[in-house]
Order: C-alpha cells, then structure tokens, then sequence
C-alpha cells in the first residue's frame, strides 16, 4: 500500500513550482492527472532542453512530472470545461499555478470549483501569492530570489542567486503543507478549502535568524559569502586539491577542532578566540590561521580527520561527483528506469523514505496525452463520445 492511495489529483500545473508539488503527490500513491493544452503543445517545460540521449524527452519535464497520468484537453472549449468539471467531481485535490484571475476567466475560481465539489482541495501556487500589491505580478525563481531579500546575503561582491530554482521550490512545499494540512481538517469538517502558497511568502519565512537581525538591531544584514554570520568558524577552507567545509557551530565542537584535528590547542585559549562572540569579532584572522594548516594535506584526508575528530564537515563536490556518489546510490536518489514509448532514462528518486508505506515510481513521466483515452473513459465516456471529441479537436490522444 502506498500512504495517498485512493487520492485524486487534478493536476493543472506547468513550468517548475506546481508540477515539483503533485509530484511529490504522485510518488506517494496518489493518482495525479495532468492536464494539459493540446493547442499549446503541453507544459512548457516539455520543450525545455537538455533533452534525454536519443529522443525529445525534456530532461526538465522528466524531473518534474514522473508518476502522473496526462489528458491532452482543449481548455478554450467549452466541451473541454465540462471534461474538467466532470474530473473535479470525483477528484480530492487541485493543484494549479496560473497567475491570480486566470482560472477565474475560464470558470475553474476556488468559488465555482467549491460549488462543484466541497469537499475537494484547491491549491494555487503562485510568486506573490492572490493578495496585496504584487498579485498580478508574473514572477519567476530570480525575481523571488531578488524580491525576498535571498540574493542581497548571497555571494561575495555581487547579489547572486542560488544556484537552483529554490523559490519554485519552497513554494511548491509550502504547497504541500497546505494541502496535507487541508486533508486533516477535512476529516474533522466534511469540506475542502483554498490553500493559497506564495513562493514569496515562503521564502521570507524561511529568512528566519536574518530577519532577526533587522529585527532586533534594525540593521539589514550583509552577504558574507560561504561564511555562516553568526558561526565562526562555519565555511569552505582552501586544502591541496580543493576545499573542505568545516562547521564547528558550538564551543565544544571548536575545542575538537583544535585539539584533535588542527593540532593548535593553544587556538582555545587565545583572548582572540576565547567565546564565539570573539571569534565571530575575529574571523578574518581565524580563517587565516585554519587555512594555512587545512593547505598542507588534500580535501579527503581532512575530512578523515574531521570526522575521528566529531567535528562536522563536507566538501565542495560537483554535481556529477555528487551524484555518483555510494551514499546516492544507497539512498536510491538516482534511479533508472525504461519503457517501449521513451527508453532508458534516469531519473532522481524519492527523497521522504516511509518505513511502513514508501513511495514507488509507477510511471514515467507521461507523453503528451498518453491517457486521455483510459481518463475518459474512468468518468463515464464511450469509445464513440470520445471519437466525436477527438474529431472535433477538443482531445487529443497519443498513439504509436
């Protein structure tokens, strides 16, 4: 048995931040139907590069999407809109990140969707959330990034924004909590109700120590690179061949770096090192000291010593090494998978490990209206009503 097994999800999500949401539905056990334009040729990101070896399978598309099923409807007709209706009739929970009003203009608003079925979940995923002055505001990952203050305290001389869609997908978390937390109270309360998760909102909830900076000095923090701005020493040191992080973040654990690692017990009795207020005063000098010693042997032989020594610490890999790596691999993050219609492909694999009910990938990531004919034919319709839609353009199926 899979934990949401027995869940419907009509899916209406593109780009990144709601399909990474009902994905993480789909890999649970949940049956996620995703809709999608045939007008249009489908989500976007079915068209965003790399591309799997050999084929046109978007590599974005196959991250985000894997165990759903996909329904190729033409949302401008209104023969397509009653398909949905039908779908949202039997369906628990709505995943959808238009822009706010979108799915108002097409009749499918929290309001009309609640009148259908009251007891299913609608949630928007969206940049700036379906209130205040930036709701009609189209927003991508750089502009939360920028917007939030993120890019402000991140990297050296210039903002920089992190190195992956991380609003997209703080967003499509908060998403998550929003609808698990809707399913509960539906148990106590017989209703759904509208889970409105902001990209924005999440990420300036995530600001946390930083926001208490400001809000106790009134001062906006700075960027400090790789260094934490409340923990010395906690950042990337220079060895032979490359870099180790280190984060001695209490008293005790910087008294095991320099006794048993460093070998400089005479660092802990220094005034200038003393308490972690004197560090943090001192820390250009301390990170001076540390990285003449962590230049004299490779990243690897550190992280030996660090480890005997209980202090934690990393080291900077690739995203090639670091997906290679044994603990990857025996974690089951990378996995492979192949089918007649889209071969061998690898994919990432599920990340919340359940001892008694774990996900499973089912499905590759579905073709382009691979299951508008089983979908259909699930809520009702003949082979010959689903001829007469074919025909008229309003579906379109994938055929070999």
């Amino acid at each position: 048995m899979l934990a949401l097994e027995g869940l419907k999800v009509i899916d209406f999500t593109r780009f990144v931040s709601g399909p990474f949401c009902s994905m993480q539905l789909a890999d649970h056990g949940a049956d996620v139907i995703k809709i999608e334009s045939p007008i249009d040729r489908g989500d976007q990101l079915r068209r965003w590069g790399p591309f799997v070896p050999d084929s046109d399978q978007s590599y974005y598309f196959v991250t985000l999407n894997k165990n759903k099923r996909s329904i190729a409807l033409d949302l401008k007709s209104s023969d397509g809109i009653e398909i949905v209706k039908k779908l949202i009739k039997t369906g628990d929970v709505l995943v959808e990140n238009f822009r706010p009003g979108l799915m108002d203009k097409i009749g499918l608003s929290w309001e009309e969707v609640h009148k259908i079925n009251p007891k299913l979940i609608y949630c928007s995923i969206t940049a700036y959330g379906q209130t205040g002055p930036f709701r009609s505001r189209s927003g991508f990952d750089v502009s939360v990034q920028g917007d939030t203050g993120f890019m402000d305290i991140t990297g050296f001389d210039v903002p920089t924004r992190v190195g992956i869609g991380l609003t997209d997908f703080i967003g499509a978390f908060y998403g998550l909590t929003g609808i698990f937390s809707s399913l509960i109270a539906r148990q106590k309360t017989g209703e759904g109700q509208w889970v409105d998760a902001a990209m924005m909102d999440g990420m300036l909830a995530l600001l946390t120590y930083q926001a208490g900076y400001y809000f106790s000095t009134g001062q906006t923090p700075v960027r400090t690179g790789n260094r934490h701005p409340q923990q010395t020493p906690y950042e990337t040191f220079k060895t032979k061949n490359g870099y180790v992080i280190i984060g001695a973040g209490s008293q005790k654990l910087w008294e095991n770096l320099c006794g048993q690692v460093l070998k400089r017990p005479d660092l802990i009795k220094d005034s200038r090192f003393i308490t972690l207020k004197d560090r943090n005063a001192n820390h250009a000098i301390l990170k001076e000291i540390i990285e003449e010693i962590t230049l004299t042997k490779d990243t690897e032989d550190w992280i030996s010593l660090l480890s005997k020594g209980d202090v934690p610490c990393g080291q900077v890999r690739t995203v090639k090494e670091a997906l290679e790596l044994d603990q990857t691999r025996s974690r089951q993050m990378v996995i492979e998978m192949e089918d007649a219609l889209r071969g061998h492909i690898k994919m990432l694999g599920i990340p919340t490990k359940l001892s008694q009910t774990p996900g499973k990938i089912r499905r590759m990531p579905p073709l382009l209206g691979e299951h508008t004919n089983e979908i259909l034919q699930e809520i009702g319709f003949s082979e010959k009503e689903i001829g007469d839609l074919e025909s008229k353009r309003v579906i379109n199926q994938y055929r070999l």
